[in-house]
């Protein structure tokens, strides 16, 4: 075995070899390597394809599953997990990374596959043996073994130029270790690869957020439908009638906005065109919209487009159409939905959404709006602003069932935008290849310093039919998301509680310094101190208790017997401080905490029912003692958060009491959650993916 492992070939070498194997193959009528192809194939990667007995043999007696999948979200994808019988179990049996681990191969190297792969048990099993039977961990065979499966992947992928036939997939399953890799059975299977969609002119989103020109079509002139509710909310946000064009045959004006007999009879190229006809008259509109060349973005509105059994054939022609377009000189135009509830863009000045501002206000609650929520159901952003309007994106774009513009063009542009810090993502599918693209551009945008969060629908099997119903996409498996946008660098999202939670603290937080996983946690109640420590376990990853130092320990004694506390409270962490304890005693031990080199970040429970804070609006037992006294915390924090570069996290665990404390808290930058168990779980996944950040922008 070890001679084979020597024979290993260079990359360039491995990916002729390939191609030459998969000529033989397909010139023979196969679309499946047979024995003698597979054999090698697999010397040529420094393996051997070996019987049953000979497999068994080996020094390390655990199956190893290990492949190949040519995805239709992310391209080639790398997985490697229990073998042999256990590759059969259900993954949702076991903890995340713990039965396999994929990546996609353009965004990972041997290196850090082989760190995600240390994460399952099958390493773990490897190392026990190791342990138990004197040997020397077998990482260098597994290095060199997903180093070769990565070359291969790379040379043989859809995205590969000129290939007459890709990679579909190759499974080794069961191997071993001995002395190299041993497969005791391997598969491979070539296909002709698909056709690529043409790259879209991601450049002219510019224009769909910032347009100098809105034309819509569509309004009625004497009926409140879609159209007009749409051109009030223009008028309504501000945008200029001077800059709106109404497309419509036989009228002059609607609402004061002049009106054009046609899109040929514009005197001018628009930079945007809302379309909000019935979506069978999308289909002659948008050839219309292509030959006239008369637009630089188009907004589809109409639902039902590719959504339903009937329209699922004319919607995939219609979405041909555009791509050709996007072959023309200029790009042709690019297309927003259908079925999309429209843009919000503060900087562009407008609200294309059809949903009044008494039902849902865009109070502004940040002094910059640095954030992007983009999302495939309008509704979610709806309903997710509606109750977190501190999330206050910048700019809010529906994607609906992404005929033209997809996940991947959107993180990818603005990925790019120096202005943006954060990014909420919410998905139901991806179009074919588009996975991939989206992973690279969260990566982008993880290294441009931004943060991106993401939630994904459909996790099982009536939701993914649930999503096929709704916006036209195919949900892709779960666990290959998570793993493969994870990597990547995103913040994921396990549920709608998480997403508003972490996107909010992603805002909050983003010009904290996150120097490690050292939690302080204070409160004067007892069962929040506990419970903070309770939650600083994840699935990969764990905060810990940070041990404090002589010096802040003697401070924090110090500030406890001025508050005359010393006799209840004994110093650690985490620290209930009593229920006597006031509001500056909570913040003055707070800043202890966060000036101790020990501690990384900081949860506090702010106490609102204990009778010494200020929480109240309005005291009638007290008059004065309130939040509106100097000394509360809704006046003493905001100053403590702006003048310390780490993260705390401050809880008001309350009724509606004390929303107005949270709220005036929040108004001001101060990270603020409602209880410690959310609080410090958001707070666990953010360092998680923060401290991820910054090792792949050391690596960049």
């Amino acid at each position: 075995m070890q001679s084979t492992s020597q024979e290993k070939t260079s990359a360039a070498a491995l990916a002729s070899k390939a191609e030459d194997l998969f000529k033989q193959a397909a010139t023979n009528g196969r679309n499946v390597l047979n024995s003698s192809e597979l054999s090698t194939l697999l010397v040529s990667m420094g393996m051997e394809l070996a019987q049953e007995k000979a497999a068994a043999e080996g020094k390390f007696a655990v199956d190893i599953r290990i492949s190949l999948n040519n995805t239709r979200e992310f391209g080639m994808v790398i997985s490697a997990g229990m073998g042999g019988v256990d590759a059969e179990l259900d993954e949702s049996n076991f903890g995340k990374d713990r039965a396999s681990v994929y990546a996609a191969t353009a965004l990972t190297s041997a290196d850090n596959f082989f760190a995600l792969f240390k994460r399952t048990l099958v390493y773990q099993k490897l190392t026990a043996i190791a342990k138990r039977d004197g040997l020397p961990l077998p990482d260098p065979q597994l290095k060199s073994c997903f180093e070769q499966v990565l070359a291969l992947g790379e040379s043989q992928s859809q995205n590969t130029l000129n290939a007459a036939f890709v990679l579909q997939s190759l499974e080794l399953n069961p191997a071993r270790i001995a002395g190299g890799l041993s497969v005791q059975t391997a598969r491979c299977e070539i296909v002709q690869p698909k056709t690529q969609r043409l790259s879209r002119p991601i450049h002219k989103i510019d224009k769909l957020i910032h347009p100098a020109s809105i034309g819509i079509i569509g309004v009625s002139a004497s009926n409140m439908n879609f159209g007009r509710i749409i051109l009030k909310n223009l008028l309504g946000s501000g945008y200029s009638k001077d800059r709106m064009t109404i497309i419509r045959a036989g009228e002059t004006e609607i609402d004061g906005v002049k009106c054009a007999e046609s899109l040929k009879a514009l005197d001018h190229k628009l930079d945007l065109l809302i379309v909000a006809v019935a979506a069978s008259a999308v289909y002659d509109l948008v050839d219309e919209i292509i030959e006239t060349d008369s637009v630089e973005s188009v907004m589809l509105i109409p639902g039902s487009l590719g959504e339903t059994k009937a329209s699922r054939e004319p919607a995939a022609a219609l979405a041909g159409r555009i791509n050709a377009a996007h072959g023309n000189p200029g790009g042709g135009p690019i297309f927003l939905g259908a079925n999309c509830l429209g843009v919000v863009s503060h900087p562009g000045a407008y609200d294309s959404w059809f949903i009044p501002l008494e039902r849902l206000p865009k109070p502004q609650k940040k002094p910059e709006r640095n954030s992007v929520m983009l999302s495939q159901s309008g509704a979610f952003m709806i309903t997710r602003l509606s109750q977190n309007p501190w999330l206050d994106p910048r700019y809010m774009l529906a994607l609906g069932n992404q005929t033209d513009l997809t996940h991947g063009d959107m993180l990818s542009y603005f990925a790019d935008l120096p202005e943006i810090e954060t990014i909420g993502i919410y998905i139901e599918g991806f179009k074919d290849g588009d996975g991939l693209d989206f992973a690279k551009a969260v990566r982008k945008a993880v290294l441009n310093g931004k943060q991106v969060v993401v939630y994904k629908s459909g996790k099982t099997v009536p939701g993914m039919g649930g999503v096929m119903g709704h916006t036209a996409s195919i949900a892709g498996g779960p666990i290959l998301f998570d793993s493969v946008v994870r990597q990547a660098g995103a913040i994921i999202a396990d549920d709608f509680n998480s997403f508003d939670d972490l996107f909010y603290m992603a805002g909050a937080l983003h010009n904290k310094v996150v120097g490690g996983n050292r939690l302080g946690a204070i409160s004067g109640a007892g069962f929040e101190a506990v419970g903070m420590a309770d939650f600083i376990e994840a699935d990969n990853f764990a905060m810990e208790m940070g041990s404090l130092s002589s010096e802040t320990v003697t401070k924090i004694e110090e500030i406890l017997a001025a508050k005359k506390l010393s006799a209840l409270v004994e110093v650690r962490n985490p620290i209930d401080i009593n229920p006597g304890a006031d509001d500056e005693a909570h913040l003055q031990i707070s800043e202890a905490f966060l000036q101790d080199a020990e501690i990384d970040a900081v949860v506090v429970g702010l106490d609102p029912t204990a009778p010494s804070v200020r929480a109240l609006e309005a005291s009638k037992l007290r008059p004065g003692f309130d939040i509106t006294d100097p000394k509360s915390t809704v006046h003493l924090m905001p100053p403590l958060v702006d003048r310390n570069e780490k993260p705390i996290v401050g809880i008001v665990d309350g009724g509606h009491l004390y929303d107005a404390m949270s709220a005036k808290l929040m108004d001001q930058g101060v990270c603020v959650f409602r209880n410690c168990a959310r609080g410090t779980k958001a707070l666990v996944r953010y360092i998680e993916a923060r401290i991820y950040a910054d090792a792949l922008r050391k690596k960049q």
